[in-house]
């Protein structure tokens, strides 16, 4: 290919961090104007790619070209000299302060001496705002008072707002709803209509197809494959992405409940904050019940009450069949039925980056480890051990800080946590965001094995597939009520859909 016309061209690049080799000769490359998805295991090298175009690391050997020229980024400033702008899963806004100032970081109108403008800035955030459809969101309001999926589209604005002339998008909607993906597909419509070329990093095979022209996948560390879109199946991309074939992306559903059986979990007439009403839920041993809500809902109150993260102000919680006050979420791990809490956002709620994942694994159940005041430090890494194997998590996460592991190997140390706890209830919010496939298949084995063990999980996903292939049961929440069960052939995404929808 005529190097005039690729944008991005990275060639034989290899990065290594210590015994790590994160990128062992990677090569890709990208045409001007293109969209095109890098796939692969979490792991695989994407994220380790995108901070070298970033400017955020620089490779130990290979080139990287950028529109046709040798560059060599030592900071994100040569980056963006380069043209090359990224929006990141793992946001990169300063939560105490206002979207305007993050908005326009480092771009900020000035005056003498450099002062801000700030009557200035607020009316050009205002102005980008407007025009990026996010008029709903004030210039003045701070990072940490907004959803995440709101942060996640300032995100991706603020890398717009820079004029780039190649986007970085780093699983970009694994924190979207249906509707934040289609505000996303405007955004890449109107870029690409500018001769704008993107980079494409997710897991939806689905988005890929809508999103991209053309792929490349990675594996240890390598390119294995790269293709235009419409030459290669579904199937395909799954065996190139984790070395072998997959007989089934999902695992199959194991009749295990029991009809009479006593609820594991359940709410009768819960309210909380005001957001969830009047709600009934009832999950038994045995099954997997699926949440399904647009945003804003109160399905994520409705987990945190069920953890003890959140006052409920009326109604009541059983845990097998008995009334329980959950105070605080030491409340839900105390001897007896317990419940696991896996949160969305692992890096802020699910782990301590900066703590070994062998710690982040033990510490909800430490006590469990000690013995007059001392923990047998080895009867508890033996622990810790068998929970990491079972999660398939590299032994070295005993003692490397969770920072150090791809986003995915985070979300299955979070995981490997609760396994530590042998608690009788997940509580599973959106546990696949921004993961790969074979780690999705995995997690959704573990569920059923969990159930069919005569556990009982409560997921929610902002994929409506997932929720439909692997849940017995649905629930339908809308404003914060269960608008009804869906069970059985009853059970599909475009009933689903219909009743989030027109509930």
């Amino acid at each position: 290919m005529n190097d005039a016309s690729l944008a991005i061209d990275l060639s034989k690049v290899t990065k290594r961090f210590g015994a790590t080799v994160a990128l062992d000769g990677a090569s890709f490359s990208v045409k001007r104007g293109a969209v095109h998805a890098l796939l692969g295991e979490n792991g695989a090298g994407k994220s380790t790619t995108v901070k070298l175009l970033s400017g955020l690391m620089q490779p130990d050997a290979g080139s990287i070209r950028v529109m046709g020229s040798d560059v060599t980024m030592k900071s994100p400033k040569d980056a963006h000299r380069a043209g090359v702008q990224t929006a990141f899963q793992e946001m990169t806004l300063v939560r105490d302060l206002t979207v305007a100032q993050n908005l326009l970081m480092s771009y900020e109108p000035a005056g003498f001496l450099g002062r801000i403008r700030k009557r200035d800035a607020q009316r050009q955030a205002a102005e980008w705002l407007d025009k990026l459809e996010l008029s709903d969101v004030r210039p003045g309001a701070y990072i940490r008072d907004l959803s995440l999926p709101v942060r996640q589209k300032i995100e991706i604005a603020k890398a717009i707002v820079r004029g780039p002339k190649v986007l970085l998008l780093d699983e970009p909607t694994s924190a979207l709803s249906g509707r934040d993906v289609a505000w996303l597909s405007r955004r890449i419509d109107e870029l690409k209509a500018s001769d704008v070329t993107f980079v494409f990093i997710s897991h939806r095979m689905q988005e890929v197809r809508e999103f991209c022209d053309s792929l490349t996948v990675y594996r240890n560390g390598r390119d294995v494959g790269a293709f235009d879109a419409a030459d290669i199946s579904d199937d395909e991309v799954i065996r190139l992405v984790i070395g072998r074939s997959m007989e089934a992306k999902y695992p199959p559903k194991v009749a295990s409940v029991t009809s009479d059986a006593t609820p594991a979990i359940e709410t009768r007439n819960v309210r909380v904050d005001g957001v969830v009403s009047d709600f009934d839920l009832s999950v038994k041993p045995g099954e997997v019940h699926g949440i399904a809500a647009l945003q804003g809902m109160g399905q994520r109150e409705l987990f945190e009450a069920l953890f003890g993260a959140a006052y409920i102000d009326d109604g009541e919680i059983r845990i097998d069949g008995k009334p329980v006050t959950l105070t605080s979420t030491a409340d839900s791990l105390k001897a007896g039925v317990s419940t696991s809490f896996l949160p969305e956002d692992r890096k802020t709620e699910g782990l301590f980056l900066r703590l070994p994942g062998g710690e982040n694994v033990s510490l909800p159940v430490i006590g469990r480890y000690a013995r007059f005041g001392l923990i047998d430090r080895k009867r508890e890494q033996a622990a810790i051990r068998r929970s990491l194997a079972q999660m398939e998590v590299n032994p070295r996460a005993l003692y490397k800080p969770c920072l150090s592991f791809s986003g995915g190997n985070q979300q299955k140390i979070a995981m490997a946590k609760w396994l530590l706890t042998q608690s009788r209830v997940w509580l599973m919010f959106d546990p696949t965001r921004g993961i790969d496939v074979g780690t999705k298949h995995q997690i959704f084995v573990l569920m059923r094995a969990f159930a069919a063990a005569g556990g009982a999980v409560l997921f929610y996903s902002t994929d409506v597939p997932e929720l439909v292939n692997v849940c017995d049961r649905v629930s339908v929440m809308y404003r914060g009520r269960n608008a009804g069960e869906l069970s059985g052939d009853a059970l599909t995404e475009e009933n689903v859909m219909r009743k989030m929808l027109s509930s």
